[in-house]
């Protein structure tokens, strides 16, 4: 594989970086590197990417944000694309507009706002990219992704194009994107209305947060969905978790369904929370907490049974 990762690296015409630190990268700020970092140049820069790794069968993984992600602290294995902020540039006709899926989520806010939309008020205060928040259907209890999308659009090794919104099968905190694809631009329409109100409302929203969530601490937000009917903070808080330590990791004193980083924190530990945690909850209640928080590398068997995924 090092033959061609070192291939790749001078074939982009973006930036690539070798054994690439992710810790940084993540929002909670732990985990190992990457074989192979890059940022491609534009969409036939990536498409390059992904079809030399189709071809040589090297894995591959779209970093966004670093929210609601776990990276192992040996890292991983392959390359991780990440797409610039600018990356596809930007349109905007009537109610509609359209956005690089490596644009933070503030970017969606502010162009609203500049233009007199509004509908988007629940992403205010949810970090990550809009690509990030489009593959999970981030949102909150007054609205998700899925609410102002019209299409997305996803590159493959074929080319790049848009699909509609109502093909990804979008549910709570999840899209079914294609195999291998990438989202690179995201559509979504959004009405006329009253900046102003629509403003108050979302500082209303970010200062609740403030209150009521660990801010000033590095965390990957909700580590699991909330069970139907009920929410996993205060069943967390139930089995005697809340604040509960691991290494450098916490169970979160202010909110129990997020893990914080209070220094010097493994991924290890991290995992460990999220076990003990699965593992009281599941005997206290019959309740299989989920987790929310993706999970990149190889972590040890048996640890979680979410470990698994890619």
């Amino acid at each position: 594989m090092t033959t061609f990762l070192e291939g790749l690296s001078r074939s982009v015409r973006g930036e690539a970086f070798r054994d690439a630190p992710l810790a940084p990268r993540t929002a909670i700020r732990v985990g190992g590197r990457a074989d192979l970092l890059v940022r491609p140049a534009d969409p036939d820069d990536l498409a390059l990417v992904l079809r030399a790794c189709r071809e040589a069968e090297v894995p591959l993984r779209v970093l966004g944000g670093g929210t609601n992600l776990l990276v192992s602290d040996e890292g991983v294995r392959g390359v991780v694309v990440k797409l610039p902020p600018e990356f596809g540039g930007e349109l905007a006709e009537g109610r509609r507009l359209v956005l690089s899926a490596g644009s933070p989520s503030s970017r969606l806010v502010a162009r609203a706002q500049k233009l007199g939309l509004v509908g988007c008020e629940f992403v205010a205060g949810i970090p990550g990219t809009l690509g990030g928040l489009t593959a999970m259907n981030a949102g909150t209890r007054s609205g998700e992704m899925k609410d102002v999308l019209v299409r997305v659009e996803l590159a493959t090794a074929l080319g790049a194009g848009f699909v509609p919104a109502r093909e990804l099968g979008f549910g709570y905190r999840t899209a079914e994107l294609p195999e291998g694809a990438v989202v690179t631009r995201v559509e979504v329409e959004l009405e006329p209305g009253d900046v102003a109100a629509s403003a108050a409302a979302m500082k209303a929203d970010v200062e609740r947060r403030r209150a009521t969530q660990p801010l000033s601490q590095p965390n990957f937000g909700s580590t699991f969905r909330n069970p139907r009917g009920d929410y996993a903070g205060r069943l967390i808080e139930a089995v005697g978790l809340g604040g509960h330590r691991v290494g450098g990791a916490a169970f979160s004193k202010v909110h129990a369904n997020f893990i914080v980083n209070e220094g010097r924190a493994s991924a290890r530990d991290v995992l460990s929370l999220m076990n003990l945690a699965r593992e009281r909850v599941r005997a206290a209640f019959g309740v299989t907490l989920e987790p929310e928080v993706r999970l990149w590398g190889a972590f040890e068997a048996g640890l979680l049974e979410a470990a698994a995924r890619p």
